[in-house]
């Protein structure tokens, strides 16, 4: 993690907000690598403080501070599940379910959809019967996934909190890094859904309880974002987030063991398409959206960031050295 640990002696913390239209005086934290020291900019009215302590990252990306995160290796030992991978990662390998002319997987799943919370945007299915489900796929042509995934959300680490904020662009560069790339998106997929290409990470039902979805929406000012390391934008970041540290959920876990793959933030992957945009998004995040393995969102460019916007790193097994990266 030493790109991370470059970024967050550079990084910046800010402690304080306004709870009006503007910010009169906003307490801005520089941390470096020599001293720490305090500067103040002064705007309108008299702030609140912040319920929540968050930091600028490499000057571009918002990140809320976590009080402790978990130490890698021991994590990586708990899990069993690393395989050949580098240290963070877990090893993903086995045959993926594909579209095929009976239908696309994501259609066939509405069929065997038994109880709809709503069919019409935002799309959410309740509970999926599992027989009826793998009776419709039962059929479906396979192919051979071999890859590694990141544990948790970026920066890749239990009881930290996913960077938001993040464009496409920068998710790559990000990983590329640490010598890792942006998962494809159907890497990603699969890392989710696993060889029975479950509706959901963690099964047939979706339940709030075990993952961090349908918590209540919120009305967004998407002009308080447009600058986004603006105090304005940190003060809409924080109204309107309601996400948890990577991991908190234990039982929100792949049949591999990637956690909070459905719900919570948002990630980047790289598109599989040989047309339209690269720049994907997958697995929902903590409202009231679609969250199965298989939704993608495919209208947002590479530039473009939001409030619920993460990401996670992938890269090939290494028993597989010169398989070709994903364009």
């Amino acid at each position: 993690m030493a790109a991370l640990s470059q970024i967050n002696r550079q990084g910046l913390r800010v402690v304080g907000r306004g709870a009006a239209a503007a910010i009169a005086s906003l307490v801005v934290v520089f941390v470096s690598s020599d001293a720490v020291h305090f500067d103040t900019a002064s705007m309108v009215d008299s702030p609140s403080p912040l319920p929540r302590e968050w930091r600028l990252v490499g000057g571009k990306y918002w990140q809320l501070v976590a009080p402790d995160a978990g130490d890698v290796a021991v994590i990586d030992a708990e899990e069993g599940t690393r395989g050949e991978c580098p240290r963070g990662m877990l090893e993903v390998r086995g045959q993926m379910k594909l579209d095929g002319p009976s239908g696309a997987v994501e259609d066939l799943q509405r069929q065997a959809c038994s109880v709809w919370i709503n069919r019409s945007f935002p799309e959410r299915c309740g509970v999926f019967d599992a027989e009826r489900w793998r009776s419709l796929s039962r059929d479906l042509r396979t192919r051979p996934m071999h890859f590694c995934v990141d544990r948790f959300e970026y920066p890749n680490q239990k009881g930290n909190y996913p960077g938001i904020m993040v464009t496409w662009h920068e998710a790559a560069a990000l990983c590329e890094e640490r010598g890792e790339r942006l998962c494809t998106e159907d890497e990603w997929t699969f890392a989710c859904e696993g060889e029975e290409a479950l509706p959901f990470a963690t099964g047939y039902v979706r339940d709030a309880t075990v993952c961090v979805v349908d918590r209540p929406w919120r009305l967004v000012h998407e002009q308080a974002l447009a600058t986004r390391t603006s105090p304005r934008a940190l003060r809409e970041v924080d109204d309107l987030w309601q996400g948890e540290a990577s991991g908190a959920y234990t039982r929100c876990r792949s049949p591999f063991g990637v956690y909070d793959m459905i719900g919570n933030v948002d990630e980047w992957t790289r598109s599989t398409q040989k047309s339209g945009l690269r720049s994907i998004l997958k697995g929902g995040y903590w409202g009231p959206v679609r969250t199965w393995c298989r939704a993608t969102t495919r209208v947002h460019d590479e530039d473009f960031y939001f409030y619920q916007i993460g990401f996670r790193c992938c890269a090939n097994a290494p028993s597989d050295p010169d398989a070709e990266a994903p364009k």
